[in-house]
């Protein structure tokens, strides 16, 4: 099985984010003192930046930059 792939992981990154803008425009509700709450914003920020994270490094290998390396020159 291969690994995540750029797109994958910008689709997981696009579904976090469309998660935490429901979320913070009202997907919580209180009824007589008792508070229902579909999803929870700090575990979705947590994947957003999760997700974020595996763009830029998949981004960067696939422009050749995925490792850093260190040169010593001389001795």
């Amino acid at each position: 099985m291969a690994g995540i792939t750029l797109e994958q992981a910008e689709a997981q990154l696009a579904l976090y984010l469309t998660a935490e803008q429901k979320v913070l425009s009202g997907q919580k509700y209180e009824i007589a003192g008792r508070i229902l709450q579909r999803a929870n914003l700090a575990e979705i920020q947590v994947g957003i930046e999760t997700w974020n994270g595996r763009v830029k490094q998949l981004s960067l290998r696939g422009l050749g930059r995925g490792r850093s390396r260190t040169v010593v020159v001389g001795g």
